[in-house]
């Protein structure tokens, strides 16, 4: 046989260009209908049954089961999503994926797409030159199936013709003929195969051009499509290295499905192909899936509209199996659920660690890998939060610094937890910062980079906030170390500006925990508290000079006093940049519609 090494690197690249154009597919959809995709996957998982209806969706809609499996290990991981029902979602993507399985089967073999590709291509590309986003997305999903087609055509191309080599032909004999032992040498290629390609549609594919070049009959076939089902779980295992418990419990319970699945179903896998033959031939009329590899083996000469015939049944019956395979497996362990995160939470232990310590950690997103980068934003939101909570608990702190004896252990501790908090904000703003940087190096839509510019000015503008706590916490150490002391009237107006900072924050909070439902009402409250803030502040100033002029304290302490009043009204400066930012990401958005329209269209 004459196959050079040319030869092999081609198959490789044809491999690669069909892998290429599946993500670019992917992608071209995520971007085209990612926040709806977020809306779908928070909204329809309230119960098992709709989990399973949104897993096979979403998986049918993104074409891959590891991109829509390692979504909803980040929404675990973002605590948007419940362990039991990410295992319903999960059991709903290992049926959504065989969509792509009969796409490939039906499209690759029963239609000529050579007249199909190049026309859609020169739709596509004008689409991307468009300036409407959506509209470019759309192009880019279509340059994406054009690539995966031509990429399953150059598989085909190069793919060495063993029908003139009768030797290969009468060793891969010996492996298909040993009956259950052949079935355990084929699964394991196909969890090989795709545990390295980490795409189980992309294994499908290569299977079904074997199988339609004659090499393996129809039931090795079948072995190696249930191996992949195995394989593909190697990418939300490796999306879920770097999460959090939570996400590493819903990657264990991916694999565990996939694994009880394949446990009972090799028993069955000969009854199963029986079944499948019969419904090939007498329901649907298609013949016998194994009478190509049967002609190939006998080197029977066909026509080519036998040959092609032969191929479409053996494709039609293939993507069945996979999908009946797949349904019966959905059928028996969707009732199971409870079960399955028992057995997670048993096999997936909960790290217990220092109260201090969990506190300071990074909660929803991680150095993990950044699939489905659009629904990756949600995390770095929740992230968001979770910091402005934690700074605002620096605040409360602050507040009972300024009532704390200075000089006592009580005043010393929580004044070096302040510096901790402090040193921590500035961390966190680094890693959530790295993380967005990470988001916008993917491919996003024009929308979702506004989101990002939007978290990282709100998140600069946190840690802005942290840095002005810790300055109130410094001014009340100088103020013992000049052995300065404030009267009621001082702590009065101290408390009173603090606790209007404390009000303004918490407003702020509640904007960012749901941006989404947010009202005018919302931020003008955080608005309206800002300005008694100003006013406050100017009361104080004026009202300080006259004490210091009456001696009703010391000027030294009227310093100290207004340096506290002052730093917190830069607090409400802050507070109010993050609802400008806020505010301007929904300019963007919905640049027709007022504050409360455009974050509540159905008003």
């Amino acid at each position: 046989m004459d196959y050079s090494i040319v030869d092999f690197v081609a198959l490789i690249g044809a491999v690669c260009l069909f892998l290429y154009g599946m993500k670019v597919m992917s992608e071209g959809l995520q971007k085209a209908a990612g926040n709806g995709l977020r809306s779908i996957l928070s909204a329809m998982t309230r119960n098992r049954f709709m989990g399973v209806v949104t897993g096979i969706l979403i998986t049918a809609l993104i074409q891959s089961s590891s991109a829509s499996t390692v979504m909803v290990v980040s929404f675990v991981n973002a605590g948007l999503m419940s362990l039991e029902q990410s295992m319903a979602v999960i059991m709903g993507a290992n049926v959504g994926t065989t969509f792509t399985a009969w796409i490939v089967a039906i499209f690759g073999f029963k239609v000529n797409m050579g007249t199909v590709l190049m026309p859609l291509l020169a739709i596509a590309v004008p689409m991307m030159l468009m300036k409407k986003n959506k509209t470019k997305s759309i192009g880019e999903f279509l340059i994406g199936f054009v690539f995966l087609f031509m990429g399953l055509a150059s598989i085909s191309e190069y793919v060495p013709d063993l029908s003139k080599s009768p030797e290969i032909f009468e060793s891969l004999k010996a492996y298909t003929s040993m009956g259950f032992l052949s079935v355990l040498i084929f699964w394991a290629v196909g969890v090989v195969v795709t545990a390295v390609i980490q795409s189980s549609a992309a294994t499908f594919a290569i299977v079904l051009i074997l199988a339609s070049k004659g090499w393996v009959p129809f039931d090795m076939a079948c072995a190696m499509v249930l191996g992949s089902k195995i394989g593909t779980t190697i990418t939300p295992v490796l999306a879920s290295l770097g999460g959090n418990t939570a996400a590493k419990k819903a990657a264990a319970g991916h694999v565990l499905f996939n694994v009880l699945g394949a446990v009972w179903e090799l028993p069955c896998f000969f009854l199963v192909v029986k079944l499948i033959v019969w419904m090939n031939e007498s329901v649907f009329g298609m013949g016998d899936p194994d009478l190509l590899y049967q002609t190939s083996n006998s080197g029977t000469a066909v026509s080519e509209e036998q040959m092609a015939q032969m191929q479409f049944s053996m494709s039609f019956a293939m993507s069945m199996f996979h999908t009946v395979l797949a349904v019966i497996n959905l059928g028996v362990m969707i009732w199971f659920t409870k079960l399955y995160v028992k057995m997670v939470n048993f096999l997936v232990k909960s790290k217990k660690k220092n109260k201090d310590e969990e506190e300071f950690q990074l909660k929803y997103i991680s150095g993990g890998l950044l699939n489905a980068a659009e629904l990756n934003i949600m995390q770095a939101q929740r992230e968001t939060v979770v910091y402005a909570q934690r700074v605002e608990r620096m605040l409360g702190m602050v507040k009972t610094l300024v009532h704390t004896k200075t000089g006592t252990e009580e005043f010393n501790k929580l004044y070096t937890r302040i510096g901790k908090y402090e040193e921590i904000s500035d961390r966190m703003e680094i890693e959530i910062a790295n993380y967005l940087n990470k988001l916008v190096d993917g491919r996003l839509s024009l929308d979702a980079k506004w989101q990002v510019s939007t978290l990282l000015n709100i998140v600069s503008e946190i840690e802005s906030i942290a840095d002005s706590c810790n300055n109130v916490a410094r001014t009340l150490v100088r103020k013992e170390e000049a052995q300065a002391h404030f009267s009621d009237y001082n702590y009065n107006n101290i408390d009173t500006i603090l606790r209007y900072v404390s009000e303004a924050m918490s407003n702020m909070i509640a904007v960012l925990v749901d941006i989404e439902n947010a009202t005018d009402e919302d931020m003008m409250r955080t608005y309206d508290k800002e300005r008694e803030i100003n006013n406050f502040r100017n009361q104080c100033r004026t009202e300080n000079i006259e004490n210091i002029n009456q001696k009703v304290y010391p000027y030294q302490a009227g310093i100290f006093y207004m340096d506290i009043i002052c730093e917190a009204e830069k607090l409400g400066d802050f507070i109010v940049n993050v609802i400008d930012s806020v505010d301007e990401q929904v300019k963007r958005t919905h640049p027709h519609a007022s504050h409360s329209e455009a974050l509540n269209p159905e008003k």
